[in-house]
Order: structure tokens, then C-alpha cells, then sequence
């Protein structure tokens, strides 16, 4: 058996298990999904967002591309960002990173990458509004592990302008915005500890969309 149709015997254990735990496990989980996380993360095939997190199917609305990016022109972003604030009323909005982000990493070089280019130049952006704490650290991986940090922070931000946070947390009191690295070594979650109340209160200065 190759390994494409090992994916369907794999299928067929896991709902058998599934069920042996719970026989209406699948007959629940298809009524409705009422999430409390949305996770935006990397796509790195090595960091599965549920998994991580020891979470269940429609325990956590989970968003990824290259480099955990929150755009504000990124059309696909912003629709999960409203949508789990709005419909699905997460409580808690998580942009986690990776220590050994091939998309950092990339960033982090003066190579064309083509296609990349673009998407990668709001990582440099970051390493720029941060430029000089970044090129005071010797150490070059330590500088990128820094970078890695930095960027889901700025991540953060730009959760935190967007109107759609802003109104519901004005009105309810949640989503709270929070900053996690992943470390590949070790298999272990790291909480940046961002100030959500601070970040939010100095965002505003400049992008006050809660009242509108």
C-alpha cells in the first residue's frame, strides 16, 4: 500500500477509535462548532495546530501560511479573523510562530525569491521596525529566534487594529489577543506574555475603529 492510499486506512482507524470512545462523537461534532480559540499560525508541516495545543476537532478555528502573517490586504485572513469574532465569538485569539521558521529564515537573507518576495518583505519590515535591538544580538541564531518572537508580535498588532477585535472587545469584554512560539526541539508552547490591555490602549492612538 503507497502511501496516498495509507491516508484512507489511517482514516478508517481514526473513526473507529473515535467511536469506540464515543459513539456519537461524529454525529455532535457535525451539528455546530462553537470554538474558543482561533490559532493563526505557520503552515510548517511540523507544527499541527490541534495537536500542540492537546485539543479536539472544533475545539480551535485555525488559520496558517507562511510565517503566521497577518496582513491587513490579506483577504483570507481578514475573513477568518471576522469570522471567528463575529460568528463563532472566540475568546481567545492566538498567533503563533515557530523557532526554525524556514519563512523567517528566508527573510532574513538578500536573496531574490521570487513570488516569495512580496510576501516575505513584511517580515523585513519587522526586522526594520526593529532593526537596531536585532543587530545588537551576535549570536545569528539567536538573532533569528529573536526575529521569530518579534514578528508574531507585530502579528499581534495587526490583529488588534483590525475593526472587528476592537468592536467586540469593546462590546463584550473578548477576544483577548496573545504571542506564542513554538519550539520544534522540544515539542513545548512558549507565552510571550504580550500585554494585550497595553498593546491595545497604544494601538488605538492611531487605529480607533471600536466605536465606529
Amino acid at each position: 500500500m503507497d502511501l496516498y492510499q495509507q491516508i484512507f486506512e489511517n482514516n478508517r482507524q481514526w473513526v473507529k477509535e473515535k467511536l469506540a470512545q464515543n459513539h456519537d462523537f461524529f454525529e455532535k461534532l457535525a451539528k455546530d462548532q462553537q470554538p474558543e480559540f482561533l490559532y493563526i499560525g505557520c503552515a510548517d508541516s511540523r507544527v499541527p495546530a490541534n495537536v500542540i495545543m492537546g485539543l479536539e476537532p472544533g475545539e480551535v478555528f485555525v488559520h496558517r501560511n507562511v510565517a503566521n502573517l497577518v496582513i491587513g490586504t490579506d483577504a483570507n485572513v481578514n475573513a477568518v479573523i471576522q469570522y471567528a469574532v463575529e460568528s463563532l465569538k472566540v475568546k481567545y485569539i492566538v498567533v503563533c510562530g515557530h523557532y526554525g521558521c524556514g519563512g523567517v529564515q528566508a527573510a532574513m537573507k538578500s536573496v531574490d525569491m521570487g513570488g516569495l518576495n512580496g510576501w516575505l518583505r513584511n517580515i523585513r519590515d519587522v526586522y526594520r521596525i526593529h532593526e537596531e535591538e536585532l543587530d545588537a544580538i551576535e549570536n545569528e541564531k539567536e538573532r533569528y529566534n529573536r526575529l521569530v518572537e518579534l514578528n508574531v508580535e507585530e502579528q499581534c498588532i495587526n490583529v488588534i487594529k483590525t475593526s472587528y477585535v476592537q468592536k467586540a472587545y469593546n462590546n463584550e469584554g473578548f477576544p483577548t489577543v496573545h504571542a506564542w512560539v513554538y519550539d520544534l526541539k522540544n515539542g513545548l508552547l512558549k507565552d510571550l506574555q504580550l500585554d494585550f490591555q497595553a498593546t491595545l490602549n497604544k494601538v488605538k492612538k492611531l487605529y480607533d475603529l471600536g466605536h465606529r
